[in-house]
């Protein structure tokens, strides 16, 4: 399994309705409202095999609201 961090930036005034949906998907692990240039931060447990982009595209970014993404792959937990 591979775990990245997925920051969105949501067309304004969506952001609770982006979070609902993705929480209605039962795709993420955690999932966070943040302040700064992206407006949510999720983790996401991609299965082993899984294309990650592919992943990302089919599952997180076709929800209603979402406006760009950012993905930070991760290598090592500490």
């Amino acid at each position: 399994m591979q775990t990245v961090f997925v920051q969105i930036r949501c067309k304004p005034g969506t952001t609770y309705d982006v979070a609902f949906n993705i929480v209605l998907k039962e795709i993420h692990a955690e999932l966070y409202s943040t302040s700064g240039e992206y407006d949510l931060l999720v983790k996401l447990i991609i299965p082993e095999g899984e294309d990650i982009g592919r992943y990302i595209n089919e599952r997180l970014c076709d929800v209603p609201g979402v406006e760009r993404t950012l993905t930070t792959m991760t290598f090592k937990a500490f």
